[in-house]
C-alpha cells in the first residue's frame, strides 16, 4: 500500500546518511543484499560452532547460569530512599519496560543491567557472555539523552508509577549495522528488527544496572520466575509453548501433543507462555492476545489436556529474529522452570514487508536450537507438521497423505473475512471463545495481512 511504501522510505532516509542499512528493494537486487546478508549470519555462526561451545549440560530445573537473579526491593522505605537519590526521571517506551521487568524479576538471568558495551559486544558477535556462557541477542538501553551518562542514576518511569533505578556504567555508540547483521541475518529495513533497531532506537547505548521498585501496571499480571517454578511440579518436565498470536485449534494440538513426544517424560506439563509485549506492526494486540488465552485457558481447564496444562504470560518484546531468538526464548524459560521448549517451522521468523519472502528457513530456528540445547539444558521438542481431516480429526501431514486422508484447510485471509462478515467459525479451526474475543476487537483485527 502506499502507506506501507511511504513509511519505509521514511525510515529509509532517516537511518541512510549515518548507516549502511539497506532501504526496500525489488527483484534482483533485493535477492543479492539478502544473500551477503545470510552468507554473514552463516558464517558468524560457523565461528561459534568452531571452538566456543561451553559444556553440554543435560535438561534441568536449574535456572541458566545456576543464579536466580531477583532485583525488586520490597520494603516501601526503601524504595522511596532509593528512588528520592536519583539524578532525574525519565518515561520508559513499550519495549524498554519489557526488558526492565525481566531483568528485574531474574527473567534474564543472570544479566542484573543492560549491558555495557564490553557485553553487548560479546554477544552481537558471538552470541556468548564475556565469561563465555551462551546468550541469544544483546539487552540494551537505548537513549539519544545528552544526560545520560556514566555516574548517573536515573528513576525509570511508566507514567506516574517508578519502576526502577538505572545506574549507568558507561554509554557507547553502537554499530547498528553489524549488530542487525549478526544478530538477525538481515540488514535490509524490509525485516521489522532491523527497522525497530534502526528508527525506534536511540543512537547511543547505556549499560549500568537496575533495582527495581514496582511491577509494570498492566491489563494482565506478568508472573516473575520465583512466582511461577512456586506452582510447578518438581519432578516431572515442564514443556514451555512460546507464542505471539491467539491460539486456533491446531496450535492446542501441537503443544498437547507435545507432551507425548519422545523426548519428553511421563506425567509432564506444558506451560503456555505467550509473549504479550510488543511484536511486529500488524500483529493482534498484547491485551486482545490475552484475552483469547484467559478464555481459552476457562474452557479447556477440566479437559484431560487442560489439566496438564499451566497458563503463564512474559512481559517480552519480539525482535523477529529467527534462530537466535529461539535461544533467547529458550534461556528465559529455563529461568521461569522449563525443561523443554517446543519449537516448530519459523520459529520466531518473519517475511520481507515488500515481497513477502520469508527471511529464514523453515527449520533454521529449530537446527539451531537442537544445536545449542544440550548446552543450555533445555531439549527442544520438534513440533508436529498437524492438519485437519474429515476423517479422523487432526493428524500429521505426512500421515494424512499415506492414508489418503481428506484435509481441510482454512486460511487466514479466509478466517479473517469470515470475522469481519459475522459468519460462523469451523470448531475445528479456532476456539469459539477466541473468536469471540477477537470479534470484540476488530480494530486489532483490521490489522492484520
Amino acid at each position: 500500500t502506499m502507506h506501507t511504501t511511504m513509511k519505509y522510505l521514511l525510515a529509509a532516509a532517516g537511518v541512510a546518511a549515518a548507516s549502511a542499512f539497506t532501504a526496500p528493494m525489488a527483484g534482483s537486487a533485493q535477492l543479492a543484499a539478502r544473500g551477503k546478508a545470510v552468507s554473514a549470519r552463516s558464517s558468524a555462526r560457523s565461528a561459534v560452532r568452531a571452538g566456543r561451545a561451553g559444556p553440554v549440560m543435560m535438561a534441568s530445573r536449574q535456572v541458566w547460569h545456576g543464579k536466580q537473579v531477583d532485583l525488586m526491593l520490597t520494603d516501601d522505605a526503601e524504595k522511596a530512599k532509593v528512588a528520592a537519590a536519583t539524578d532525574f526521571a525519565m518515561q520508559l517506551d513499550a519495549r524498554q519496560l519489557c526488558d526492565i521487568e525481566l531483568l528485574c524479576n531474574g527473567g534474564l538471568s543472570p544479566l542484573t543491567g543492560p549491558m555495557n558495551e564490553a557485553t553487548y559486544q560479546n554477544v552481537v558477535n558471538d552470541m556468548r557472555l564475556p565469561s563465555g556462557e551462551i546468550f541469544g541477542l544483546p539487552i540494551v538501553f537505548a537513549t539519544d539523552d545528552a544526560n545520560m551518562v556514566a555516574g548517573k542514576k536515573v528513576l525509570l518511569k511508566q507514567g506516574d508509577l517508578d519502576i526502577a533505578v538505572l545506574t549507568i556504567e558507561d554509554r557507547f555508540l553502537p554499530d547498528k549495522v553489524n549488530e542487525c547483521k549478526q544478530c538477525y541475518g538481515q540488514t535490509t529495513l524490509e525485516h521489522p528488527g532491523v527497522l525497530m533497531v534502526a528508527t525506534q532506537r536511540g543512537q547511543y547505548y547505556v549499560g549500568g544496572s537496575v533495582v527495581g521498585l514496582n511491577k509494570p501496571s498492566r491489563e494482565f499480571e506478568c508472573r516473575t520466575p520465583v512466582e511461577v517454578r512456586a506452582d510447578l511440579p518438581d519432578v516431572v518436565d515442564i514443556v514451555a509453548f512460546q507464542c505471539r498470536n491467539p491460539i486456533h485449534r491446531a496450535h492446542y494440538e501441537l503443544f498437547t501433543r507435545a507432551l507425548d513426544a519422545p523426548e519428553v517424560g511421563k506425567d509432564a506439563v506444558c506451560l503456555v507462555h505467550p509473549t504479550c509485549g510488543p511484536t511486529q506492526a500488524d500483529d493482534i494486540s498484547g491485551d486482545t492476545r490475552y484475552k483469547t488465552y484467559v478464555k481459552l485457558a476457562e474452557e479447556t481447564k477440566d479437559t484431560d489436556k487442560g489439566k496438564r496444562t499451566r497458563w503463564d504470560y512474559l512481559p517480552y518484546s519480539m525482535h523477529m529474529a529467527g534462530p537466535r531468538e529461539a535461544i533467547q526464548h529458550m534461556m528465559i524459560r529455563k529461568n521461569f522452570g522449563c525443561t523443554h521448549f517446543i519449537i516448530g517451522r519459523d520459529m520466531a521468523g518473519s517475511k520481507s514487508s515488500i515481497t513477502g519472502d520469508d527471511f529464514y528457513g523453515a527449520y533454521e530456528a529449530q537446527d539451531f536450537a537442537k544445536m545449542h540445547g544440550p548446552e543450555l539444558g533445555v531439549m527442544p521438542v520438534p513440533s508436529l507438521n498437524l492438519v485437519y481431516t474429515e476423517e479422523k480429526d487432526y493428524v500429521t501431514a505426512d500421515e494424512a497423505k499415506a492414508a489418503g486422508l481428506a484435509e481441510k484447510k482454512l486460511s487466514g485471509t479466509k478466517f479473517r473475512q469470515m470475522l469481519r462478515g459475522g459468519e460462523e467459525i469451523p470448531e475445528w479451526f479456532a476456539f469459539k471463545s477466541v473468536v469471540e474475543v477477537l470479534r470484540g476487537d476488530m480494530a486489532s483485527v483490521d490489522k492484520l495481512k
